[in-house]
């Protein structure tokens, strides 16, 4: 069976206003393949700590999935038992490396890994690297944000904060899980896929691309659309350089576009699955 999508693909990173980089991201979506990855790591633990851990996840995370994938009918019979594993694995590591090196202690990193197998999205996620889809001019994020956020906004819901207090609350960004060589408390990986549509857009992402609200990531997604998807990221880059924002964090994200490959052969177009690179900073 030939493959669902064909996938144009672009990974994006920034260091913001940051003095270095601690977010880590890998993808890979090759032409004719019907299985697309994309790993995401925010690192934590400051300069030589931070950026070794997401280096740390990312390898791991990506390494399996990459050996896995042979096979994308057995894969797929397998795909949330590996990702699970792969994010202990990592996890593992995360360990030995403290054990290693005592000055890193307090190191760790956020995961949101996807695994796209024919026209099924799997994910695994842990802390608040957000997952997004836009589909039909709507942007909604997939996966479980693993901070103080969603309880911040709660309080706004029930009329305890404002929304000013909200977005500016000292606990907003604190994580309540994430991969740091011990137990982890809560882990986003659900059993069933997420079927995907031609013309859907997925965004894996660190915690810094939100330094655009939703509705102005929606809004770029929306103008650019038809654009592929270096153009896309390029954009959103520009967005937030826009912000001239002093705190603005370490930005990492890849786009995948999703096209209908059996509309591409049926047509004969030269639009062709691709994955880049963008780097800024």
């Amino acid at each position: 069976m030939p493959p669902s999508f064909d996938f144009d693909a672009t990974s994006a990173l920034s260091k913001g206003q940051r003095s270095y980089q601690e977010d880590a991201v890998i993808a890979d979506f090759s032409r004719g393949s019907d299985v697309g990855l994309a790993v995401l790591a925010d690192g934590m633990g400051g300069h030589a700590a931070g950026d070794v851990a997401s280096k740390i996840v990312v390898t791991e995370v990506f390494s399996e999935l990459m050996f896995q994938r042979g096979d994308a009918e057995v894969f797929e019979q397998s795909v949330t038992t590996t990702l699970f594993d792969a994010a202990m694995g990592a996890n593992a590591c995360l360990r030995e490396h403290v054990a290693t090196h005592p000055e890193t202690q307090g190191m760790g990193a956020t995961l949101v890994a996807t695994v796209i197998i024919n026209r099924n999205l799997y994910w695994i996620s842990i802390g608040d690297s957000p997952l997004f889809l836009f589909r039909d001019g709507k942007l909604r994020q997939l996966n479980e944000d693993h901070s103080m956020a969603p309880q911040i906004d709660f309080m706004v819901k029930s009329g305890l904060l404002s929304h000013e207090e909200a977005r500016c609350h000292p606990d907003r960004n604190t994580l309540t899980s994430v991969l740091f060589g011990e137990d982890v408390p809560r882990i986003d990986c659900p059993a069933e896929p997420l079927e995907l549509r031609a013309s859907d857009m997925l965004i894996v992402a660190s915690d810094g691309l939100q330094f655009l609200t939703d509705e102005e990531i929606a809004a770029v997604l929306k103008v650019h659309r038809t654009a592929n998807s270096a153009e896309i990221a390029d954009n959103l880059l520009e967005r937030l350089r826009q912000l001239e924002d002093p705190d603005l964090d370490n930005v990492s994200f890849s786009v995948v576009k999703l096209n209908d490959a059996r509309a591409r052969d049926a047509t004969g177009s030269a639009a062709e699955g691709a994955e880049s690179m963008r780097r800024v900073g």
